[in-house]
């Protein structure tokens, strides 16, 4: 048994697999045979959204798989820009057609804020109009688990005084350099299961002198030591890639980080995201 075998439960039941392939940077063209090669390794959570533009080739590798559709837990994202009931309502069917799935296994909202408007704005009542949405399509079966990406302390806590579906999930970005401790701990006291994504820093962490000179100690690569370190955190680890060798060796991550060098990577910070910053993502605005 492998990590790939593992899996978290969902407040609502729902088995979730601990390590995804995230799909941000494949293009549609590329993404169904990235699919079906990750799936014949092992992997069995794939994750996208609308903004990656890739949601036909997941699907398509998805449907062509070589395990049928119910092993499967395909994740999407409703678009950032969504902040209305009825927009929420064409986008989540559109989705569905995109993907060409009967259902989806988890979708979320993508961010609380529009791109342009990252960490800006008051946009509690769209959230809240975008999560009715959500929580009828989840009632319908159309969905069987939702949540939210991006949301902080505060974000969730406007959308809870409405909901009535607690998000099963909250997607971040978390990695060594970057681990938002009071957050994280705010979504397990709601059972709130976090998904991290980025958990190799865009590759912003590959040159870091403390995590290369740990990574050695354990005999693994700095990505297989990050990718580690986040599911030690409780969390499902997201990292993304086209590559098959590095599908492979993302999977290979059956060792434990002692709590000591634990305690070491969760206290890193400042990780300079370089070019990517240009990311609302990675600049925070």
């Amino acid at each position: 048994m492998t990590v790939l075998d593992e899996t978290y439960t969902l407040s609502n039941g729902v088995e979730i697999p601990k390590l995804g392939l995230g799909t941000w940077f494949i293009d549609d063209d590329r993404a169904a045979e990235a699919v079906r090669t990750a799936v014949e390794i092992g992997y069995r959570n794939i994750d996208t959204a609308q903004a990656y533009g890739n949601e036909r080739g997941v699907g398509q590798g998805a449907r062509t798989a070589a395990v049928p559709r119910e092993q499967l837990f395909v994740s999407t994202k409703l678009a950032a820009e969504i902040k209305d009931y009825d927009e929420a309502v064409a986008s989540i069917d559109e989705s569905l057609q995109k993907l060409g799935l009967e259902y989806i296994d988890l979708m979320l909202i993508h961010s609380p804020q529009p791109w342009d408007d990252f960490r800006g704005g008051d946009y509690v009542e769209g959230n809240r109009a975008a999560w009715r949405a959500l929580e009828e399509a989840h009632q319908t079966g159309k969905i069987r688990s939702i949540g939210v990406s991006n949301f902080q302390q505060q974000d969730l806590g406007n959308l809870l005084e409405s909901a009535t579906v607690v998000p099963h999930v909250n997607q971040l970005l978390v990695h060594a350099g970057n681990t938002p401790s009071e957050l994280l701990d705010y979504c397990e006291a709601k059972q709130i299961l976090v998904e991290a994504y980025s958990p190799i820093a865009h590759g912003a962490i590959l040159d870091n002198a403390v995590v290369k000179a740990m990574a050695e100690r354990y005999g693994v690569s700095v990505p297989q030591l990050c990718i580690r370190y986040t599911l030690q955190l409780d969390t499902v680890s997201l990292p993304k890639t086209a590559n098959p060798d590095h599908m492979r060796s993302n999977a290979e991550v059956d060792f434990e980080i002692s709590g000591d060098d634990m305690e070491a990577l969760q206290g890193l910070r400042d990780v300079d995201y370089g070019e990517h910053t240009v990311f609302p993502v990675y600049s925070g605005k």
